[in-house]
């Protein structure tokens, strides 16, 4: 029998207190770094005083940041931080998208940071009333672009409790253009204490009418976190400039200084601390008592209801009418599918113009990628400015694979013509009949030991085997569980499930945690997304009948997997009963599965039933004519560059507002060379490399790999091995068996993986026999190549392979990267590594601010400039008598060698000269150092 943790033992104790602070210092981001081409961003630091709210005297003092764009004058975006954090939590968001060409104001809420005031957690009357004056400042700066008087352009995005500030500040203020919220919520009452009865009309986030106790159940581990974000005393070792889930603190926020001088007055404000002897820390009064309300009984009362309820988008989306794109996180077990969806319903029947992603991530499962995060600023640009065509169109959500590598899975996209239920979207569902009879389960007193579904913050580990022994524990005695047979083919879960279930006890009330799991042949289950919906179902007459719809979830079921459908009396995320109770658990219908028709980006494949539904069908046909159209175009090949491994002509990348991270950029790399891309930070090599690989498509310009043009899901691409953004491996797995692994997910066949001599040039020896968890960086580095190297590609691509290595092992890296060359194959290199690049590679491609300034033979670039190297047998007579030769400068001696800069003099001359003055020559050549000439070029300022 399994392990079963105990709330209330030590061990559970130390646990809790160490996720708050793992998950409040380290949690995922939402918006990350936009990598070595970022350029610095013009800001200005000011705080600004916001006007009391009715009924109260207290002027609030908001500690804002402005980051401007390189033209202006230009549209604006608000941009709230998540809970828990501050303004500098989304200055690298800021920052992209103030390169992008928007005005970016960023600001720490009232009660976080240097702000002062108390959090009210978006109350209309203070922090969405504070916005509002944001939007008024905005139109005072000449630099924002407007729409009329006292009316700037502007749009409003931010994550979790910023997306929901978004939402609340649309439905207020008629002023904002456009809002694109992301992992947030639509009722915070259903965020917290999920079926709690609504004091308003039902909406899709809100239980439906039947037994359903009134109460909800509360959602004690997020609440319990979240508020502890916000109450943290100076002592207590909980900042409140900690991130909430989902945000990153990133004190890297500086980078330039704001457009007519810096008006830095933030540290004139002294960070307010929470009051003395208070558990409240920095929150009102009123929401202070409503969780000690929640805290200790586990239920909401109606006026806890209705002050969560206030403070929700659900209060306003009927009054949302502006172009609205939801992005909502499928890996979330605080704020679900089902609030976007709530969101998307209500401002839909608004009159909104809504659209809708769903990504793989959220509050446990990371930040957006880097197209997602394009893909919504573009977004933003085309509401705002009207230029070039909206990005999005139809509904896409991502399928993570079984895969993973590190915890993180495989993942691929897929599209639908409209969300489900708006404009037009379908939903099937397939019926699937559950086997099971009726049964018996027991809450035990004190509501322990309590069954495991997820831990918060720490869901998207739950496929690390170090870890997953943490997740999916149903203690016996306190679970019923029913059945389906197995599938035939891959059935795509994406949505929210149904069934009725009929429970039966001598109890006022029953309160269960209902949910399901994927079924392996072996017997092993797999929890979608940690989710469980919780329900308190009235037992009046001791028997009720209740329809319960599961957490929306995207998953593939795969061949010959079940589904499982498993109800619990406990769950330790949740509050749960004390007094020990028995009940009857027993099936009223089927289990009804959504599925919604679309198709694979990229391959085309469809899922799902098509006949009988045009649209679909209509979609389907132009992916697969353009598709073809591709493929053809990528298949047609420059019969000259057949045998050459790349050529770059014309390449130039832009983005929106004016930046260009590549511009013009032409080289041509030949069969057996090891060419360095080098430059500063911001050069555009990142840049260069995505386009190459294929991850984003160049402005102008083209890519030709062995004569194929390059582009997304080119059949050339799999000619190239490539080793970009760091290593994920399988911990538990052997080097080797990560390799197997890697190369079985390909679909190519085992005898082309070359799997011998790939390890022989990594130069791994019996060491890919051990576990990868006993490696040492370097070992891992070696590995991550040699996994590049599987298929032995004729051109390799690497960024930065010798990072976080010590100088033994980029000595070891040097000789891999050379013997694979030495086969006749072709390597490219990204590095800021100068003399590595001068001792690794046979040639260099320089760039600096996105253009090429040189390419060639390491050597020629290095001895150019006129420098020259003598070695003599008296180092001190020789210098004296160069120093003494008109227009010789920049004379060292460095024992028997001297250097020295002849200024356009040639050699032999030198050579005469020094003979003449009695010194003897034994050596004289250009002074080869790749450092001086790569400074010559691109300045010492980078």
């Amino acid at each position: 029998m399994p392990r079963i943790p105990f709330p209330h033992t030590r061990r559970s104790r130390w646990l809790t207190a160490g996720l708050v602070v793992v998950i409040l210092a380290a949690a995922a981001v939402v918006w990350a770094r936009s990598g070595d081409d970022a350029t610095p961003v013009a800001h200005r630091d000011q705080t600004l005083s916001v006007p009391a709210a009715p009924g109260s005297a207290e002027q609030v003092q908001l500690d804002t940041t402005v980051y401007f764009p390189a033209a202006t004058p230009a549209p604006a975006v608000l941009l709230p931080h998540g809970f828990g954090g501050t303004k500098d939590s989304v200055s690298s968001q800021a920052q992209e998208l103030a390169r992008r060409g928007f005005v970016v104001l960023a600001w720490s809420a009232r009660g976080f940071g240097h702000s002062t005031g108390q959090i009210g957690l978006n109350d209309p009357d203070h922090e969405v009333a504070d916005a509002s004056h944001l939007v008024d400042y905005l139109a005072t700066l000449p630099q924002v672009s407007k729409d009329g008087p006292d009316d700037p352009r502007v749009a409003v995005a931010g994550a979790s409790y910023g997306g929901a500030l978004a939402l609340l500040l649309a439905g207020q203020d008629k002023r904002v253009d456009a809002i694109s919220p992301a992992i947030t919520y639509n009722d915070l009452a259903q965020g917290l204490v999920p079926n709690a009865a609504s004091t308003t009309p039902v909406t899709a986030a809100t239980p439906a009418a039947g037994a359903f106790s009134p109460d909800g159940v509360f959602k004690r581990s997020w609440a319990g976190i979240l508020f502890s974000a916000g109450s943290g005393t100076s002592s207590g070792g909980l900042s409140t400039d900690a991130p909430e889930p989902g945000q990153q603190s990133d004190d890297s926020g500086s980078g330039g200084t704001g457009q007519g001088g810096s008006s830095s007055t933030a540290g004139a404000v002294a960070q307010q601390p929470p009051s003395t002897g208070s558990v409240c820390g920095r929150f009102t009064a009123e929401i202070c008592q409503a969780y000690t309300e929640l805290a200790t009984t586990g239920k909401a009362s109606p006026q806890t209801v209705a002050l969560l309820e206030r403070v929700s988008p659900a209060s306003v989306t009927n009054k949302i009418t502006v172009p609205t794109l939801l992005v909502q996180g499928e890996n979330d077990t605080l704020f679900g599918l089902d609030q976007s969806d709530a969101n998307a319903r209500q401002i839909t029947a608004a009159g909104g113009k809504v659209q809708q992603i769903w990504y793989a991530g959220g509050h446990d499962g990371g930040q957006p990628g880097p197209s997602l995060r394009a893909k919504i600023a573009d977004w933003l640009w085309f509401q705002l400015t009207g230029e070039g065509r909206n990005p999005v169109t139809g509904f896409s959500y991502d399928v993570q694979g079984s895969l993973r590598a590190s915890g993180s899975p495989s993942v691929r996209i897929q599209n639908a013509p409209a969300y489900p239920g708006v404009e037009g979207g379908q939903t099937q569902r397939d019926i699937f009949a559950l086997t099971g009879k009726e049964q018996t389960v027991v809450n035990p007193p004190g509501g322990v030991p309590a069954a495991v579904s997820g831990i918060p913050g720490l869901n998207g580990l739950a496929g690390s085997s170090r870890v997953t022994g943490l997740f999916g524990i149903d203690p016996p005695g306190q679970s019923a569980s029913f059945t389906s047979r197995p599938v035939d083919s891959q059935l795509l879960v994406a949505g929210s499930s149904t069934v009725r279930l009929r429970v039966s006890g001598t109890a006022p009330e029953a309160v269960l945690f209902v949910k399901l799991y994927d079924l392996n042949p072996d017997g092993t289950r797999t929890l979608p997304a940690n989710n469980v919906s919780p329900i308190r179902v009235a037992l009046t007459g001791g028997t009720a009948e209740v329809s319960v719809t599961l957490p929306g979830v995207v998953r593939p079921i795969e061949s010959g997997h079940a589904l499982q459908l498993v109800v619990t009396t406990t769950d330790q995320s949740f509050a749960t009963p004390v007094s020990p109770a028995a009940y009857e658990i027993s099936l009223a219908s089927d289990l009804a599965v959504p599925v919604v028709p679309g198709t694979a980006v990229g391959a085309g494949w469809p899922i799902g039933n098509l006949l009988g539904i045009a649209g679909i069908l209509v979609a389907a046909l132009l992916v697969a004519v353009v598709a073809a159209l591709r493929r053809r175009r990528a298949h047609r090949a420059d019969p000259d560059l057949a045998t050459v491994p790349l050529v770059i002509e014309g390449l130039t990348k832009s983005y929106p507002g004016g930046l260009t991270a590549v511009r013009n950029l032409s080289f041509r790399v030949e069969p057996g060379q090891v060419l360095g891309l080098l430059g500063p930070n911001g050069a555009g090599k990142t840049t260069t490399l995505r386009m190459l690989m294929g991850l984003i498509t160049p402005t102008e310009g083209e890519i030709k790999v062995f004569g194929h043009r390059v582009s997304a899901g080119a059949p050339v691409l799999s000619r190239i091995g490539s080793f970009v953004e760091g290593s994920g491996f399988l911990p538990h797995l052997s080097g080797e068996s990560n390799l197997r692994l890697y190369w079985d997910a390909t679909g190519r066949p085992a005898g082309k993986a070359h799997f011998t001599e790939a390890l022989e040039i990594a130069g791994l020896g019996d060491a890919v026999h051990r576990k990868v968890r006993t490696y040492s960086q370097g070992m891992r580095q070696r590995l991550a190549i040699a996994q590049a190297m599987l298929g032995l590609p004729e051109l390799l691509v690497l960024d930065e392979p010798t990072n976080g290595l010590d100088p033994p092992q980029i000595h070891q890296m040097r000789e891999v990267l050379q013997r694979y060359a030495a086969t006749g194959r072709t390597v490219v290199v990204s590095s800021h590594l100068l003399a590595e690049v001068e001792q690794t590679c046979s040639h260099v491609v320089v760039m600096h601010r996105g253009a090429l300034v040189a390419s060639g033979l390491v050597a020629d670039i290095a001895a150019a400039g006129g420098e020259a190297t003598f070695r003599v047998d008296d180092a001190e007579a020789a210098a004296d008598a160069l120093r003494s030769f008109d227009g010789v400068s920049t004379v060292d001696v460095e024992g028997d060698l001297v250097h020295a800069d002849l200024d356009g003099m040639p050699r032999a001359e030198a050579v005469a000269a020094l003979v003449r003055a009695g010194v003897a020559v034994e050596q004289a050549g250009p002074r080869r150092r790749l450092e001086d000439a790569f400074l010559r070029l691109v300045g010492e300022d980078g």
